[in-house]
């Protein structure tokens, strides 16, 4: 096809610097003034910048991490309204017809296990939000 332009020393110098954290970015700086910069170190100070931030950005980034949780919480609302209307129902039925009290029970666990499952996953969602970013 075509032939490589860059030399593969470059390249690996270049992976090697942009993989690594960047606290050692600070430790592989040249000490003297006199050391000629290498190409890898200008990409590590490059790099670098880009972790930069204001503290108003920063500010920012922090308040956004917790928009995302609290809109995972609203279906827990849904949940807790779920579960309401399902006894609610159950009280309805049972006052309508007495007779078929093991039935209306049996149909009402169903709905608030399913109901307090949704609100159980929304919860998990907002923890995996929370803990791991």
């Amino acid at each position: 096809m075509g032939a490589l332009l860059i030399p593969p020393a470059l390249i690996c110098s270049c992976t090697r610097g942009l993989t690594r954290p960047v606290s050692a970015s600070f430790q592989s700086r040249p000490k003297s003034p006199s050391e000629q910069p290498s190409y890898s170190n200008v990409l590590l100070q490059v790099a670098w910048r880009e972790f930069q931030t204001s503290v108003v950005s920063w500010a920012t980034d922090t308040a956004a991490k917790f928009i995302g949780p609290g809109a995972a919480t609203v279906g827990m609302a849904g949940s807790g309204a779920g579960t309401g209307t399902v006894f609610g129902s159950l009280i309805l039925g049972y006052a309508r017809n007495p007779s078929l009290k093991q039935q209306l029970f049996s149909s009402t666990i169903l709905g608030f296990v399913l109901s307090e499952a949704v609100g159980l996953f929304c919860l998990m969602v907002t923890l995996l939000i929370l803990f791991t970013t």
